[in-house]
């Protein structure tokens, strides 16, 4: 028998933390030795160095990577992350995530992710701009419509998808859509798709609330982090009679009984960009939402939030998770052992953004767009099938939801790359 590959390259908590996971996922399935160490760790990983002319004349040397973690089932998909903390391992395990997300939803994708190390808040736009067309001309020879079609994540956005789209498109002689997905409108995005994660969070936390037989309206909310995938998770669920008590971003969390007013702390954060002196309620710590007592918390900030520290201490009837990985191996276990929370796991739960950017690549594909309406009622009928698959394989194989989601996406990774075989 050979003996496992263990990887320095990646070696970080976060990438450790997926390894468990799959390692738990691959016993669990009894997946032959000889796939898994191929199923597991990432086809291939570039790293670059972006030089930036900034304002003042001084040029800054940023580093950014694109992990690349499955090819064997389609193009690699998986968005850009803008953030100060971004290393290596991170990026890896994000793209080793994406893989058992596209595979449990059915989509034709392998998973990637990609990161610069900055601050975007510390740039100004013109800078911004020269990073971000800077990256893409670095990995050039690794992207395209049918190799690699990056998306934004934290610290990124639409105009960051237009440029980088713009920057790939002068490099072949022609405009190219579907190099990169959650575009502006304007430049072959798709209706529906900036709202999609946090949509298709509120969509799953609805689902499961039934199941659950507590009615939505009334119920208590607290979300900790208030970017796209919280913002609009907060919107969607306040629309359907939730009440969000609790927000949050980097600069710390608010907190009202009463409910907070979403849309006027959506119209503070355009203004001031941070939540900080947001007067709709009472100033609380992060760590402090995530012990809120409240139906649903959803951590939809960074990874590794809930921790064997904080997970005795939660409080909600229902934990949706809106980012990736923010749960570890051990608050997991807690979790399981408490058995008062149900979980909907993040390769679930988060994974109305990459159906509707499946949606708007197709579209590019064909030149031909749908409506709002119709990617909304594709984007629940892909979501209930998937649902009702880690349902299934919850009940048959007695499975914690985690457990049963991550065994449907990895053993149908496995099995694509089995049928393909080694090339010679």
């Amino acid at each position: 028998m050979s003996k496992a590959v263990v990887s320095t390259l990646y070696d970080s908590d976060v990438f450790r933390m997926a390894c468990r996971q799959f390692d738990q996922a691959a016993d669990a399935i009894n997946l032959p030795e000889e796939i898994r160490d191929r199923t597991k760790y990432p086809r291939r990983c570039i790293a670059v160095s972006l030089p930036v002319k900034r304002d003042n004349g001084a040029v800054t040397v940023f580093e950014g990577y694109r992990v690349q973690h499955n090819l064997s089932t389609g193009p690699s998909k998986g968005g850009i992350r803008y953030h100060e903390n971004v290393t290596l391992g991170e990026v890896a395990a994000l793209a080793m995530w994406m893989s058992w997300k596209c595979s449990l939803v059915g989509l034709p994708y392998g998973g990637a992710k990609g990161g610069i190390i900055v601050n975007p808040r510390e740039l100004s736009p013109g800078e911004l701009e020269h990073l971000s067309r800077r990256y893409m001309q670095e990995l050039i020879g690794f992207v395209g419509p049918q190799q690699d079609i990056p998306a934004p994540d934290v610290g990124t956005n639409e105009q960051i998808m237009a440029w980088m789209m713009d920057t790939y498109s002068n490099h072949v002689g022609h405009i190219c859509p579907g190099v990169v997905t959650g575009k502006p409108i304007a430049l072959g995005g798709s209706q529906g798709r900036r709202e999609a994660t946090g949509a298709g969070v509120a969509y799953l936390v609805d689902k499961y609330l039934v199941d659950m037989k507590i009615p939505i309206n009334g119920v208590s909310v607290a979300i900790q982090g208030f970017g796209n995938v919280g913002s609009e998770a907060a919107l969607a669920l306040s629309s359907m009679g939730a009440k969000i008590v609790a927000i949050s971003d980097y600069t710390g969390a608010i907190y009202n009984a009463a409910g907070i007013d979403i849309k006027k702390a959506l119209t503070y954060l355009q203004s001031e960009r941070i939540l900080k002196d947001f007067g709709g309620g009472e100033a609380i710590s992060n760590e402090q939402l995530l012990e809120t007592e409240c139906t649903v918390l959803i951590p939809a900030a960074l990874e590794r939030v809930i921790t064997k520290e904080n997970a005795p201490k939660l409080k909600c009837r229902l934990l949706a998770e809106g980012a990736n990985g923010p749960t570890t191996n051990e608050a997991d276990r807690v979790l399981e052992r408490r058995g008062d929370i149900e979980v909907i796991p993040d390769v679930l739960c988060n994974s109305g953004g990459v159906i509707v950017s499946y949606f708007e690549w197709l579209q590019n594909l064909q030149s031909f767009y749908w409506t709002r309406d119709e990617v909304i009622e594709k984007l629940h009928g892909i979501l209930d099938r998937a649902k009702e698959s880690v349902e299934y394989q919850k009940r048959k194989f007695k499975f914690g939801r985690r457990l049963a989601a991550l065994t449907l996406g990895i053993a149908r990774v496995a099995e694509a790359k089995q049928r393909r075989g080694l090339f010679p």
